[in-house]
């Protein structure tokens, strides 16, 4: 049977799209598996069927109903996995570089999701199936920390808490040049780039707000180290943001220079901490992952200031 939720619009929400209002208010459901779910005629609007583009009024109910998950067309891979923590509610990774979070479109195999898929065998479902338990995703040559649910409770706790920006998210970067602060707030908001729709950029129009904290660990000649904290989680935030203050990640082809200098074969960018509240237990939790063996090495080359 499906899942019912519902939601009474309020004042502060009152004039919204609907599918923008639901992706606001229903954690842990994308925007675009909400739009599916209106198209389907499984929305409700005081008990009448509404389209996306319906603007919602103070007062109404709106009444979503999820359906059963479909049977999952990602198979299972006996992959390794780097675990940092599990229960019967949760999983937390350490992702190595060069792993895509989920299939998609060239990537159909040894992906996150199937290594997961064999591993734990139970995951939620509630980001359909192509992402199971995924409630946030790190890039592909992005190594580091991440949390998957294996269940619905847990996936909307987690991402209830994402959303309210509860979650403590901490990365290391290697960027390009001196920066000149030693600590710095980057507040810029994201959006689609509408020159290359294949990238992400600092827009007004079109875009989501986006911070970004950084301070300086070390200087090395041309190039800066820092420790990253994100207030928010836009698509490639740290990249997009270190990129517009002039000082884009070491090895990232599609935000900096075209080649890297060091031989790196992705962006230094790395997940090194990772806390939250257990959405079940109510046990705040940590954890902590080195760098990766490359990215350590560049680091060991270079001559400091």
């Amino acid at each position: 049977m499906p899942e019912q939720i519902s939601f009474q619009v309020n004042e502060a929400t009152a004039g919204k799209r609907l599918d923008a209002y639901l992706a606001g208010e229903a954690a842990g459901l994308s925007r675009s598996f909400i739009q599916k779910l209106i198209a389907a005629g499984m929305v409700q609007v005081g008990g009448e069927v509404a389209r996306s583009s319906y603007k919602v009024r103070p007062g109404d109910r709106v009444c979503l109903d999820i359906p059963e998950p479909e049977g999952l067309e990602v198979k299972p891979e006996q992959i390794p996995l780097d675990i940092y923590y599990e229960d019967s509610d949760l999983i937390v990774v350490n992702k190595p570089r060069g792993m895509v979070v989920h299939p998609a479109a060239g990537n159909y195999s040894g992906t996150l999701v199937n290594a997961l898929l064999f591993h734990c065998r139970d995951l939620s479902g509630i980001n359909g199936v192509a992402r199971p338990g995924i409630v946030h995703r790190l890039d592909k040559d992005t190594s580091g920390l991440l949390m998957a649910a294996k269940n619905d409770a847990a996936h909307t706790g987690l991402a209830e808490q994402l959303k309210q920006r509860q979650v403590k998210r901490r990365y290391l970067a290697l960027v390009h040049g001196q920066v000149r602060e030693e600590s710095g707030i980057v507040n810029a908001p994201i959006g689609r780039d509408p020159v290359d729709r294949q990238k992400m950029a600092v827009v007004e129009k079109n875009s989501k707000h986006a911070v970004t904290h950084y301070q300086v660990i070390s200087r090395f000649a041309g190039y800066t180290y820092l420790s990253l904290r994100l207030e928010t989680g836009r698509t490639h935030q740290i990249r997009v943001h270190l990129a517009y203050i002039g000082h884009p990640v070491a090895g990232d082809p599609k935000y900096g220079p075209a080649r890297s200098p060091l031989g790196l074969t992705g962006q230094f960018l790395h997940a090194a901490e990772l806390g939250f509240v257990h959405p079940r237990t109510g046990v705040y939790l940590e954890f902590q992952a080195p760098l990766p063996e490359e990215l350590s090495k560049v680091l060991e080359s270079l001559p400091t200031l």
